[in-house]
């Protein structure tokens, strides 16, 4: 297994070392590998949303082009905008 020198500032390096302390990692290179997987794991999801976001806007614009939207008056924006919100709790909840 290659060997990588780390350098962590003084409370990194006391957050570390309690947690070894603590009994739940063996060492501080199980504690740094842990915290590198998660940070896969987040690296991972944040591209899942990235893409998502992009269909989701791609979509949008296909239905603004199409014609396929719902022009509110200024005045109306807020009750809309509060239908649309229970709409999405009463699907959430029987979902």
């Amino acid at each position: 297994m290659p060997t990588s020198n780390v350098v962590l500032s003084q409370h990194q390096h006391e957050f570390v070392e309690s947690l070894v302390e603590s009994g739940r990692y063996q060492n501080a290179s199980e504690v740094l590998r842990d915290g590198v997987r998660l940070l896969e794991r987040g690296e991972v999801e944040h591209t899942v949303k990235i893409a998502v976001l992009r269909d989701v806007v791609q979509t949008g614009w296909s239905d603004l082009s199409s014609g396929r939207y719902d022009d509110i008056a200024d005045e109306n924006l807020d009750d809309f905008i509060g239908q649309l919100g229970a709409r999405a709790a009463r699907s959430r909840s029987a979902g």
